[in-house]
């Protein structure tokens, strides 16, 4: 669910069962042609979907961080620590135009970054999606 669709009325009840916060990183350079962002913006949420929607209940979408560049990943990681402090046991981050690693956003959970789940040779993405965030949430039950 989106971020505006939860009321301050309902998130206690809500609370217990949405543990884990997507944040999506366009990375817009601010160079794009307008139509080069309306692609980049359809990549990023295509790539979102495979996440949204089969694991609706559990994951809320939080607003992009829309432009990159010098700083960035700091500036993620930063909002991955605060969302943690707020009360999500877990943090996702999701580009789809950039080759990003969990090295580089070390506050977060899961780095979910296209360019390398491209890379998985034989690995179908819906499935790879699938497969990294039931693989976050199983790591901590052990």
């Amino acid at each position: 669910m989106k971020f505006s669709e939860v009321e301050a009325e309902g998130w206690g009840e809500l609370a217990p069962f949405v543990d884990t916060c997507l944040i999506p990183y366009t990375g817009l350079s601010g160079e794009e042609m307008p139509w080069e962002v309306t692609a980049a913006l359809e990549r990023l949420r295509d790539l979102m979907d495979l996440i949204e929607i089969p694991f609706k209940g559990r994951v809320v979408t939080y607003p992009a961080l829309q432009y990159g560049g010098e700083g960035a990943s700091v500036l993620l990681s930063s909002i991955c620590s605060k969302a943690s402090a707020a009360g999500f046991a877990y943090v996702v981050v999701i580009t789809a135009d950039h080759e990003l690693s969990q090295e580089e956003v070390p506050e977060c959970s899961l780095v979910l970054s296209l360019p390398k789940l491209q890379q998985e040779a034989g690995v179908k993405l819906k499935s790879a999606v699938s497969q990294s965030i039931s693989k976050m949430w199983t790591a901590n039950l052990t």
